[in-house]
């Protein structure tokens, strides 16, 4: 499995800097436009709140 726990930790290194944060950011707000558009725009508290635990669980800011 040492295989996996590299490549976890590439990841992690990925997303712990600054141009990771920026992919992850934009992912993010893509994800979270793009459910906002689904639900017209009537569920975009619970988007923004999943969105931001999102980006709190995987980016530095």
């Amino acid at each position: 499995m040492g295989g996996i726990d590299d490549l976890k930790g590439k990841a992690s290194d990925a997303l712990d800097s600054d141009k990771g944060e920026k992919a992850s950011d934009a992912a993010l707000d893509k994800g979270g436009d793009a459910a906002s558009k689904a639900t017209g725009g009537k569920h975009d508290d619970a988007i923004d709140k999943g969105t931001q635990q999102a980006d709190s669980k995987l980016g530095r800011e």
